[in-house]
């Protein structure tokens, strides 16, 4: 019988041995093996190598060693197994590699540390493993080790350690790269120039990544889109279209860096523009990100039509939406255009594992919109990875859907459980205990914020102070606004004018408005809406007019309806009720609400009847279900003693079924409000308030008090009215308060309406009576109480 000849040779391996023809078919199995993933094939592979006594095989066994070290966690125990004097340097940069993909850089250093004559790839190898774990300093310190022990980078060196440089915008080191590259006679390979003009590009040097693409020969697809997004990150429109439009071959990149370019900055319209353009004059197909882009621009115009086209797309091409940012997007899409029912739909389809925060706050804000909170809470809890942003954008969603408790208890939640708190999150829940008047919290939450290192943020700063303004305490909102005196904003110096403003101390915020201007801090609308309110609350008429011209003339500033509103009441509130009538004739904007409403208000203060009737009938033509104004109008004419014409307005209140808003008053004790309406018999202390009230009463008339029965406007007798005084909601609140509190603290009484005069006088003598300050929030400003004075100087 003849014997079996030997195979063929067919080649040599990096040892100049050569490769039999049944070794490549081998190594082209262990090939399909890797690329299949498939590890029962390439064990059954190592098995017949085995068999035909071909393990010893430097060639063979390199290659099962990339097998095992792509498909399992054996290759090192193959390798353990080879003869020392059969391993090559493939061999330790297999394992060098698999331990580098894997980011077991302890493992690899030790690895590397034994092989015998580490070689470009060895170090090349650590290189990229670093770059790919998002370790772009380690890389480059392994760069720059590699340099000191003599070894000569390759092509692939330098472009991973200059994608570390443009990660970390190390551009000294970029350019001594460069240098080292065009030494080396590399500057012409495109792949090294392209991933220098990449590193120029995204560290900002735009002169040299100009340079780098105007000296390459050589230019490749991805050097004109590395410039062509580079300048749509600058803004720079016209030379980013230029590039594009010199492109003979575009790919879907290019198409890409324009249209998401565009969204970027805002030129949504543009962007499904290119879009459609790319649709009709190319054979490209969009891709996920081409997709994703075109659904965010959808987002952002919420236009449902065009998204559920782009949706019937992504289904008709079979693209898969389970994850990525296809999905996202679609979601983001819907919810933001008010088909939040649609976007909860493919949650459902698709599952809540890996939703991004863009989708989940898009889809937040759509369950705010609806009032449906619950549901946008059970996606909250269902994500895995909740980043500080969702915490974030959960705790704001509760709170402007009127959850305050809910909110809370995540942001305690998130302090004892989630990420640390940023400057967003504090000033988010900052406004919170600014809505509620919470000082106490706000306090607590002022500590969190030192504790966490966050005070120096502009934004908790101004939050500060607009809490500690909101929650009465002036003085603390003064101490935060020094304390940020080298940070200050346009909002810092803005939040302080109004709190001044808002607590009656008109000149202090006038005298820090000229102060913010000697500064060259440039005022907003909302600065004047401040100095303009500031000048109302103390009666500085002239002043107020100054303002007015200087912010259109000086500051070029166009009045808002609010800055026409603080100058009608400006002068109603002075009593020149004709020339704020005149004034509202004057403008060039169509009077709404707030404007017919404040000259109304002063002409209930100042009991102007007959204007009282214009200003009302104007309001009502706007909005006939306004309460206010059949309230202020039948309070006029009650004051100037026409009962008879009071009471027809009432009647015609009733009649229209427009219910008039019910005044209350609160106060914060021990981390609990307490409401009081007027003549309130439903809190479980009452008799000891009504007690404690008629004790008062008693006392302060004994001080010279008299009640103004002029506040109560019906008709009726002196002694029903004085009842009726004595138990209006803030002083019911006051009692309450002094029944519970120590006497060295101050008093902090909320009310949603204006004070009434008889309140106002009760509680300076009450202020004196007890020998505490008292601080009440009404529904335009601040009273501070003390020894039997106002900080308003009766002007409100």
């Amino acid at each position: 019988m003849q014997k079996a000849s030997l195979p063929l040779c067919v080649g040599v391996d990096s040892h100049n041995r050569s490769i039999t023809t049944s070794e490549a078919a081998l190594v082209n199995l262990l090939q399909c093996a890797i690329k299949s993933r498939h590890p029962l094939l390439g064990r059954s592979i190592h098995a017949l190598i085995i068999k035909h006594g071909l393990l010893l095989r430097p060639f063979l066994f390199n290659n099962l060693l990339n097998f095992y070290a792509k498909t399992s966690n054996d290759a090192h125990s193959l390798f353990d197994e080879m003869p020392l004097r059969r391993r090559t340097t493939f061999s330790w940069n297999t394992i060098l590699s698999a331990y580098a993909k894997g980011a077991n850089f302890a493992a690899a250093h030790r690895f590397f540390h034994q092989i015998p004559h580490p070689d470009s790839v060895s170090w090349t190898t650590i290189i990229v493993g670093y770059n790919h774990s998002g370790l772009f300093h380690h890389a480059i310190l392994m760069f720059l080790r590699m340099l000191s022990c003599g070894i000569t980078p390759t092509q692939f060196t330098f472009t991973t350690v200059l994608a570390s440089c443009a990660a970390t915008r190390a551009l000294d080191i970029g350019r001594k790269l460069h240098s080292f590259i065009v030494k080396l006679g590399l500057s012409g390979v495109v792949p090294v120039a392209n991933s220098l003009l990449n590193m120029y590009a995204k560290s900002g040097d735009t002169v040299m990544a100009k340079v780098v693409f105007d000296r390459m020969r050589l230019k490749d697809k991805s050097t004109w889109n590395i410039l062509i997004s580079m300048h749509m990150q600058l803004g720079q429109l016209d030379l980013a279209l230029s590039l594009f439009h010199q492109m003979t071959d575009r790919d879907i990149i290019s198409w890409n860096s324009i249209i998401t370019g565009y969204i970027h900055m805002g030129y949504e319209i543009k962007a499904l523009e290119m879009f459609s353009s790319m649709l009709k004059s190319s054979s490209l197909d969009p891709d996920k990100f081409t997709l994703g882009s075109i659904l965010s621009a959808c987002a952002n115009l919420e236009n449902l039509k065009l998204g559920k086209q782009i949706h019937a797309h992504i289904v008709k091409a079979d693209i898969d939406i389970s994850s990525g940012a296809v999905r996202n997007a679609l979601i983001s899409m819907y919810a933001k255009s008010g088909a939040v029912e649609i976007a909860q739909r493919v949650v459902q389809l698709t599952g809540t594992s890996s939703i991004n925060v863009i989708a989940f706050t898009s889809l937040l804000d759509g369950y705010v919109k609806i009032g449906d909170i619950n549901t946008a809470r059970e996606i909250f809890d269902s994500l895995k990875c909740r980043d500080v942003v969702a915490w974030t954008a959960m705790i704001v969603g509760c709170a402007q859907n009127g959850l305050i408790s809910d909110a809370l208890e995540i942001f305690r939640l998130m302090i004892r459980e989630g990420p640390k708190p940023n400057s967003y999150t504090l000033a988010a829940v900052l406004s919170v205990f600014s809505s509620l008047a919470s000082l106490d919290h706000g306090k607590q939450l002022h500590a969190t914020a030192i504790r966490l290192e966050e005070l120096s943020s502009i934004s908790v700063g101004n939050a500060l102070i607009t809490m500690y303004s909101r929650s009465g305490s002036i003085k603390d909102a003064r101490k935060v606004f020094n304390q940020i005196c080298s940070n200050r904003d346009t909002l810092t110096w803005t939040s302080m004018i109004i709190a001044l403003a808002q607590h009656g101390l008109g000149n202090e915020a006038i005298q820090l408005f000229e102060k913010m201007l000697k500064f060259n801090i440039k005022p907003d609308h909302v600065t004047y809406v401040g100095v303009l309110s500031a000048c109302t609350h103390v009666g500085l008429v002239g002043k107020g007019k100054f303002y007015f011209t200087w912010m259109k003339n000086v500051h070029h500033i166009e009045p808002t309806p609010s800055h026409y509103a603080c100058m009608i009441d400006l002068l109603g509130r002075a009593g020149l009720l004709e020339e704020a009538y005149n004034f509202i004739q004057s403008m060039p904007i169509e009077p709404d609400v707030i404007a017919w409403g404040s000259l109304l208000s002063s002409c209930r203060l100042h009991k102007n009847v007959d204007l009282a009737n214009v200003a009302a009938e104007k309001l009502l033509l706007i909005d006939p279900n306004n309460s206010g104004a059949y309230s202020a109008l039948a309070n006029t004419l009650s004051a100037c003693g026409k009962w008879e014409d009071a009471a027809k307005i009432r009647k015609s209140m009733k009649d229209r079924a427009v219910k008039k808003e019910q005044g209350f008053s609160w106060v914060q004790i021990k981390d609990k409000v307490h409401i009081f309406g007027v003549e309130d018999g439903l809190h479980q202390q009452r008799d000891a308030i009504y007690h404690m009230i008629s004790k008062i009463w008693k006392e302060i008339k004994k001080m010279g008090f008299t009640p103004d029965t002029d506040s109560v406007l019906h008709d009726l007798e002196q002694e029903v009215k004085e009842q009726i005084l004595r138990h209006h909601s803030e002083k019911l609140a006051i009692a309450f308060a002094l029944i519970n509190t120590p006497g060295y603290t101050t008093l902090r009484i909320m009310k949603n309406l204006r004070v009434c005069n008889d309140c106002h006088s009760a509680i300076k003598y009450i202020s004196k009576l007890v020998g505490r300050e008292i601080i009440v929030r009404d529904a335009t400003r601040f009273h501070h109480f003390k020894n039997g004075s106002c900080s308003c100087q009766d002007y409100w």
